[in-house]
């Protein structure tokens, strides 16, 4: 299930305030995701596979400014240094996918992930790591979409419309990973601050 317009805007407020009270740059970033919604996680995670030209899954000092700057994001130069130490928890002068995802997905609690896995699991039917159009069947039901009601729209079209709730800009590709589901999932978290609450989200999105 997507996120509320509600939870969007709450998101956009509590990242508006943690941007202007912060001065850690890994927490500007962050905050500057998040104030793009749920899915700025993944718009930046995309924006690091694109700027990974070799597709080493690895960056250099260069290729992560490129990226920093090319997401609109005004770092000074010595911001942009500390981001990369701060990712690059190895120390061996690149930032692997791993550590720059870890570092910059707003934290969730066990309770939460464990959530967010029930969901993933139950969506994929077979079992092969991805949600695709022949998951959903059966499992989300579209019939209560005022398009569906109007004649707007049928089932594949309804269904393709909620994966493509999960991508970002023009990534739409009809395919939702584990990867993209957590990373959609980290934003929306950080918009609520009562787990009692995430649970029951959680568990009426999915029938958990």
């Amino acid at each position: 299930m997507a996120a509320s317009a509600r939870l969007q805007k709450e998101l956009e407020r509590k990242a508006t305030i943690a941007l202007a009270t912060t001065t850690d740059p890994l927490e500007r970033l962050r905050a500057e995701c998040l104030k793009r919604g749920a899915q700025g996680i993944k718009g930046l995670s995309l924006l690091f596979r694109i700027m990974d030209d070799n597709g080493d899954r690895k960056l250099n000092m260069e290729e992560f400014q490129k990226g920093v700057q090319e997401y609109g994001l005004n770092f000074s130069k010595a911001d942009i240094n500390e981001l990369f130490r701060k990712f690059d928890t190895d120390k061996n002068g690149s930032i692997d996918y791993e550590e720059f995802l870890f570092r910059l997905r707003p934290p969730m609690n066990n309770f939460r992930l464990d959530l967010v896995a029930k969901a993933f699991a139950k969506l994929d039917k077979n079992h092969d790591g991805q949600i695709t159009i022949e998951d959903l069947r059966g499992v989300f039901n579209v019939k209560k979409n005022s398009k569906y009601l109007s004649g707007d729209m049928d089932e594949d079209k309804g269904l393709r419309e909620f994966l493509n709730s999960f991508d970002y800009g023009e990534h739409i590709d009809g395919v939702v990973t584990r990867e993209e589901f957590n990373n959609y999932y980290s934003g929306v978290s950080a918009s609520i601050d009562n787990d009692m609450y995430f649970d029951l989200m959680m568990r009426n999105a999915w029938k958990l």
